[in-house]
């Protein structure tokens, strides 16, 4: 039993430390409807305090990331609509010498009931994968405001941006081929 515990302590010794020294984001580029900015660290030691660890912080990057005990993350989706999904993709820079990691993240700072972002699980991140999950903050949104997202919702941009991408994608053909219909039988009429 104690060999058991004292390989636990070591194994946690060594494991701890490169995880724990590696797993602040240094970049997070943000885009969606009618934005896009990307906040930098270049010397991680100034991390604490910066715009990127408040934005850490109210996304919950770190519990959808690497999980957290207890455990602050949604039991699901949110019901209602959440609105323009907006994405933010982390950079995390491994253990010297290492993987850097991208981790994506949707945000849904308009979604009825409070801003809301969701992890995918199992996306890679140091030697494992990413818990993944709904999480929900009331600071988000105000905290994307604070670097330039606007206040409320870009207009026409209520979430169903992909219905309308299929409606033009199907439109658009189909008004070249009544085009094309018309040509044809305008010239057909000229020569009979």
């Amino acid at each position: 039993m104690f060999r058991l515990s004292l390989a636990a302590v070591v194994l946690t010794a060594l494991v701890v430390p490169a995880v724990a020294a590696a797993k602040e984001p240094s970049q997070a580029s943000i885009s969606g409807p009618g934005f896009s900015k990307t906040l930098k660290m270049k010397n991680l030691e100034h991390f604490s305090g910066s715009k990127l660890a408040e934005l850490t912080e109210v996304s919950g990057f770190f519990p959808s990331a690497v999980g957290q005990s207890p455990n602050p993350m949604l039991s699901g989706r949110p019901p209602g609509k959440l609105g323009p999904r907006y994405t933010i993709v982390w950079t995390v820079p491994g253990p010297p010498g290492l993987t850097t990691h991208r981790v994506k993240q949707h945000l849904y700072p308009y979604a009825r009931g409070g801003a809301v972002a969701y992890t995918k699980p199992g996306q890679p991140i140091f030697d494992m994968k990413t818990v993944g999950g709904w999480y929900g903050n009331p600071l988000l949104k105000g905290t994307l405001v604070s670097i330039g997202l606007p206040v409320r919702a870009p207009s026409g941009s209520d979430g169903g941006g992909a219905n309308y991408a299929l409606l033009a994608g199907i439109g658009i053909p189909g008004a070249l081929a009544l085009a094309g219909a018309g040509f044809f039988v305008a010239r057909r009429r000229r020569s009979a």
